[in-house]
């Protein structure tokens, strides 16, 4: 047996066992360089415990491997085409019928300055523009302009107080949930107003990265804004509009 510490005389050992020592000192030597390395984007973890009623889901290994598995849905041209094509007047009156239903009750004018948080093709976009309120755009990984521009809604290139209204029906995209929220709340103006369509009732789609079960995890992460309203919708597979004004 050899022991730590022990020299080791390669000029005594059988002919057989140097190819092997040597292979296996590189091999410690490697995985020790990895052991030290640390992951460019590596998985960033609550600073408190989640609230029990949402729950990341498992599986990435880091935030690259998050962005990618969220693209392989965001650049699938069957869906790009569809979503420009057969499904895009059916949404933007959907979403204008929301956002006439919004400027109704008062939580939008044809003067806001408005945000659609992860808008892929930006069909919400052209339905606030639709109703009015020119002065909207919309952020997603990929671009579709000139409705949507480039953005990651864990980390908003906006300016802080920036906005009197932002959107999201893609809450369930969010790996951190508490940085999704964290964003909209640090770039909405004071009094502003956040509009998020959830799923409560079901689970989301596969490319989802948190489950939701109730709005109280919503609540908590909401730290700087109050909760407004609550009311049941039917948004394309999402049940229920959740109304937040920033302090």
């Amino acid at each position: 047996m050899i022991h730590a510490g022990m020299k080791i005389d390669l000029q005594k050992l059988p002919f057989a066992l140097k190819p092997f020592l040597l292979s296996l000192f590189l091999s410690l030597s490697f995985l020790a360089f990895l052991s030290f390395q640390t992951p460019p984007h590596s998985l960033h973890k609550p600073a408190v415990s989640l609230p029990p009623d949402l729950r990341i889901r498992p599986g990435y290994s880091s935030y690259d491997a998050y962005i990618n598995r969220q693209l392989n849905k965001t650049l699938n041209p069957k869906l790009r085409k569809i979503w420009t094509t057969r499904d895009w007047d059916r949404k933007v009156r959907v979403f204008s019928e929301f956002f006439d239903n919004l400027k109704v009750r008062g939580f939008l004018s044809n003067d806001s300055k408005a945000l659609c948080v992860g808008a892929r093709v930006g069909q919400e976009v052209a339905a606030l523009k639709r109703v009015g309120v020119n002065d909207s755009i919309g952020i997603d990984l990929v671009p579709y302009p000139p409705l949507v521009i480039k953005g990651d809604f864990h980390r908003q290139s906006f300016d802080d107080r920036s906005f009197d209204l932002e959107f999201s029906n893609v809450f369930d995209h969010a790996l951190y949930p508490w940085k999704f929220v964290g964003e909209i709340e640090r770039t909405l103006k004071p009094g502003g107003i956040c509009v998020l369509h959830v799923s409560l009732s079901r689970r989301a789609d596969k490319y989802s990265a948190n489950d939701l079960y109730s709005v109280d995890p919503l609540k908590e992460l909401f730290k700087l804004s109050e909760l407004v309203e609550v009311r049941r919708i039917d948004g394309f597979g999402l049940d229920t509009e959740v109304v937040f004004r920033k302090k």
